[in-house]
């Protein structure tokens, strides 16, 4: 795959990780830019417009790059649930998932300003949590730093011990669909 020099507008390191799978070399420059929920968009939309906000942000710095800005949005029905403010907030957020299944929703943008390229895509995991305690739930909270991640949990840390099961990519739920991005990338190639 023959692909112009690629930022990761992310300061998520699971982000990181996951794209290391697809490209070899690529630089990581968070694009900072507020997310918004507006009650008009639907999860994926508002996933889809922060992403776009976060690739935007570096692509104007970086014009001749391939930006990939990405946003994950963590759903049950019409409850989005974004990181934690604090403990208790993860807390409150686990107990509101467990036993429970919810949408997992990462709204993926690809910018390349020079060549006047964008692709904006999302992908949906389904993940239900098994029952838990509040016990567990605070056990759980003690083996991971929840803060940082939408929902308050990792699939990828100790997720065994509150996720029944899911269906779709599992890469997803960690942040980045790297199976859905493989393919974009490859069209952004030619």
């Amino acid at each position: 795959m023959k692909l112009p020099p690629v930022i990761l507008a992310s300061a998520s390191p699971r982000r990181a990780e996951l794209l290391r799978e697809i490209v070899a070399e690529f630089q990581v420059l968070p694009g900072h830019a507020e997310e918004f929920q507006p009650e008009h968009l639907s999860p994926a939309e508002a996933g889809l417009l922060n992403a776009y906000r976060k690739a935007r942000v570096i692509a104007k710095k970086f014009p001749d790059a391939l930006v990939i800005g990405a946003d994950t949005e963590v759903v049950l029905g019409r409850r989005i649930f974004g990181k934690p403010r604090d403990l208790a907030n993860a807390h409150a957020m686990l107990a509101d998932l467990e036993g429970r299944e919810h949408l997992v929703i990462t709204g993926v943008c690809l910018i390349h300003l020079r060549h006047h390229r964008q692709k904006l895509f999302s992908v949906t995991t389904r993940v239900k949590f098994k029952p838990l305690r509040a016990e567990e739930i605070a056990a759980y909270l003690a083996r991971i730093n929840p803060l940082d991640k939408a929902g308050a949990y990792a699939i990828q840390e100790h997720g065994d011990e509150i996720v029944a099961k899911f269906e779709g990519s599992l890469s997803n739920v960690v942040g980045l669909p790297v199976e859905r991005l493989r393919e974009e990338l490859q069209l952004f190639s030619r």
